[in-house]
């Protein structure tokens, strides 16, 4: 512990920035980790509903079900059976509207996720760079002297540019990774809601 509090005194104040960036990444993705669960973005409850639903005699057992859940597909269904005696195209552009809403909301942190991941080097190579300065001043007003001392403030100059590399890859890592599986969610709920667009109005001609 007392090494890894040395080791952030030796680079200086960008360290509190880079140390920010890393909380602020580690909130996101423990929350968005939680959120991007399959279970509670698809609820099963709600797939059984859809499963069973047999037109104006399950309608409102299906929405109770849907506001219950709260999940996102359980949005989308449940504003699909709302409109459910409007026309097609209504319907269709429902929908569409609903989905891009939950598709938003689960994508919601990972902008952040992006931001820490381009500025946490950005600020790792301006903290080495002031540190540079710093040693070629000495070297300025003192000369060369022992070449130990100006390699050691150069490897203390060089802490803030490690620190933010180890900020900045698992950020970018994550926001790849949570990013690619929202527009996975996103394709299933598409497909099933599509299915159901198609139940529902079928049952309504009948």
């Amino acid at each position: 512990m007392r090494q890894a509090f040395e080791f952030l005194q030796q680079g200086g104040w960008p360290m509190i920035p880079l140390a920010l960036c890393s909380l602020a990444a580690v909130t996101v993705i423990i929350e968005r980790a939680f959120a991007l669960r399959r279970a509670r973005v698809i609820q099963s409850d709600v797939a059984e509903a859809v499963e069973d639903y047999r037109g104006e005699s399950s309608a409102e057992a299906a929405i109770r079900t849907c506001s219950t859940c709260r999940g996102a597909y359980a949005r989308i269904i449940e504003e699909l059976i709302k409109v459910r005696h409007m026309g097609h195209v209504h319907i269709v552009e429902t929908v569409h509207a609903t989905g891009r809403r939950e598709v938003g909301r689960l994508e919601s942190g990972l902008i952040v996720l992006e931001i820490v991941a381009g500025i946490s080097p950005l600020i790792g190579l301006l903290g080495t760079v002031l540190g540079m300065v710093t040693v070629f001043d000495a070297i300025n007003l003192e000369g060369m002297g022992d070449p130990q001392v100006l390699s050691g403030g150069i490897s203390k100059a060089l802490i803030t540019t490690v620190a933010g590399l180890c900020v900045a890859i698992p950020a970018l890592g994550f926001h790849s990774y949570f990013s690619k599986h929202v527009e996975s969610l996103a394709v299933e709920m598409q497909e099933m809601a599509t299915g159901f667009t198609h139940k529902v109005l079928a049952t309504q001609e009948q």
